[in-house]
């Protein structure tokens, strides 16, 4: 998926476009997905790829949402990062191009992977909550 920088700002808002196509980071702890665990499927805020299920997020207290890995093998691509003197393996959306953060090697099993990714470059779509028999209405 290929598009301008004008049709980019276009789309996004001023801090999804810094994120996501300039390889920005929030500030930890002011993203609206790190304390959400609304059951549902976290989208490419830029081309809408579905990215990582609400059941791969976990709590990790680093300050931005954590998931266990992606929704499926072909979904984000993984390149080193030297900037800022860090070394770590950014992750992009494949689709788009998309930064959407970085994965270490402190999270929980079975991957023990961490996926740290900016709540800047997701879109929650929350998953349709199916009622209970003694909920539904007659």
């Amino acid at each position: 998926m290929t598009k301008t920088d004008d049709e980019w700002r276009k789309l996004l808002t001023p801090e999804e476009y810094r994120v996501t196509r300039q390889k920005g980071t929030e500030p930890a702890f002011t993203g609206r997905y790190t304390d959400c665990f609304e059951e549902g499927v976290y989208r490419c805020v830029c081309c809408g790829a579905p990215l990582f299920g609400s059941d791969a997020k976990f709590h990790s207290g680093c300050g931005w949402p954590a998931f266990s890995q992606p929704v499926g093998d072909e979904t984000v691509r993984e390149t080193p990062d030297s900037s800022f003197g860090m070394e770590r393996t950014e992750i992009t959306c494949r689709r788009c191009g998309a930064h959407l953060g970085h994965v270490f090697d402190d999270g929980p099993g079975p991957t023990g992977l961490r996926y740290c990714i900016n709540s800047a470059a997701l879109k929650l779509e929350p998953r349709e909550k199916t009622p209970r028999p003694d909920e539904e209405t007659k």
